[in-house]
């Protein structure tokens, strides 16, 4: 297969081969770490059992993320972005450490709740890292199948983590003694991933401006300035703009659905009160996603080189339309894993396209706040699509017209999108030569 004959390719890139054992380290720490924290906040039998109990939560876990987005653009422009993967694993490590320790002294209170978002908040710090690195150790054709690949089997390596953080709970005895031992385990997985990016060289990611400490801080201090300078830079690319456009209100319909999800498997599908049901029928919701995660990593760079990722990106938004359309009529058990598999693949084949258009078009000085802001609205998105759970959805989670106005945002979202970046593509074509801003990253009008 295409995709197989292409990961072996990677897998021949030295510097590809370094970071992704990074990521894949790393994510499999963040699932041990993420698991226990998906029950205590979803399907503890005393919590969240509302729509609204449901919305806040993820509020409070994501809007942690969205503050991190903008200093994590400074920071990644101007500071070696290995020392951010090394220091940032290092940290997460001593911060699940001291939660640990927190639990066997005191048990779960406020102190581990406070610890676990700034964990969380590092995580994605990282994850916006490893993003703005990876064009710097892959480059040419090569680079959408490395955009499928590495979120997909980073994924991949976050729910090996996960089932053996499980695995461990139900083999440990009950109570904070088997909580404590699957968190510091979890914390020397993350110190693993530090020493993998040692073995990654100083400047080999970037930036090619490298500041000093007195420089970031006063970068720091002027951050609104330039994060605007970063908006700026992408509207004038307008492909980049656009993609990340289109990604924020595809991130707030999926919020929605995926809000609705959790409720169903809960509330619907399993008796209310009891959490265990619930839990495994969402965990069957998590798997059919992850397969249609897989599929999007499979799929995605067969077929959007042919149609070029703008047209991919718009039937991906097509095929998540007709999900919720489906879910509007019927919510079985088996109509609900199909929608998750097909939606998993048509979020994850939109968010390749979008990952791929704003690296190329975005030049490297700017990759950094490009991604950061493309994290302020992924999660602002998902706030937003929470807020608008807790007042739109009924606590079972399943409302006609909920999923039919989702399949009406999608299959808009994908008109409008395709609608203006045909627009610009035409106005490219005919615009006379030097009138574009320069990025020598750019390929080609449809690729990007």
């Amino acid at each position: 297969m295409t995709v197989i004959r292409e990961l072996r390719q990677l897998l021949h890139l030295p510097g590809f081969r370094r970071l992704f054992a990074v990521r894949l380290t790393s994510q499999a720490g963040d699932g041990m770490f993420q698991v226990g924290l998906a029950t205590l906040f979803f399907f503890s039998p005393e919590r969240q059992s509302t729509a609204g109990d449901v919305a806040v939560a993820f509020a409070v876990l994501l809007l942690p993320f969205t503050i991190v987005g903008p200093w994590a653009g400074v920071l990644l422009d101007r500071w070696r972005r290995r020392q951010v993967l090394l220091v940032g694993n290092l940290v997460r490590a001593a911060v699940v450490l001291v939660v640990a320790a927190v639990m066997a002294g005191a048990g779960v209170g406020p102190v581990v709740y406070v610890l676990a978002l700034v964990a969380l908040s590092v995580n994605r710090f990282l994850l916006s890292a490893l993003s703005a690195s990876l064009p710097r150790v892959v480059d040419g054709p090569l680079l959408i199948t490395a955009n499928s690949l590495t979120p997909t089997l980073g994924a991949g390596a976050a729910g090996v983590g996960g089932a053996v953080g499980l695995g461990l709970g139900l083999l440990l005895p009950d109570g904070p003694a088997g909580d404590v031992t699957v968190l510091v385990l979890g914390a020397a997985v993350y110190a693993g991933a530090a020493l993998l990016a040692l073995r990654i060289g100083r400047d080999e990611l970037g930036p090619e401006v490298v500041a000093d400490t007195s420089q970031v801080l006063a970068k720091v201090r002027s951050i609104a300035h330039d994060l605007a300078e970063g908006a700026r830079y992408l509207v004038r690319r307008r492909t980049p703009a656009y993609a990340l456009g289109l990604m924020a209100a595809s991130r707030f319909l999926y919020g929605v659905a995926f809000i609705a999800s959790i409720l169903i498997s809960r509330n619907l599908l399993a008796e209310p009160l009891d959490a265990g049901a619930g839990l495994q029928v969402f965990s069957l919701v998590l798997g059919a996603s992850g397969v249609g995660f897989v599929l999007a990593a499979v799929l995605t760079p067969v077929l959007s080189p042919r149609t070029g990722p703008h047209t991919w990106i718009a039937l991906c938004m097509g095929l998540a339309a007709a999900t919720q359309l489906v879910l509007a009529v019927s919510v079985e058990r088996v109509v609900l894993l199909g929608c998750a598999a097909a939606l998993g693949l048509a979020a994850q084949g939109a968010k390749i396209a979008v990952d791929t258009i704003v690296q190329r078009d975005t030049a490297d000085e700017f990759r950094g706040r490009a991604f950061a802001l493309y994290d302020v609205l992924y999660n602002a998105a998902f706030v937003g699509a929470a807020a608008l759970a807790a007042v739109a959805l009924p606590d079972t989670g399943w409302s006609r017209p909920v999923f039919v106005a989702l399949a009406v945002g999608y299959a808009l979202a994908a008109l409008v999108y395709r609608v203006v970046v045909a627009r610009t593509l035409a106005t490219r074509a005919v615009r006379p030569t030097g009138t574009l801003p320069a990025n020598p990253t750019t390929r080609g009008a449809e690729g990007g």
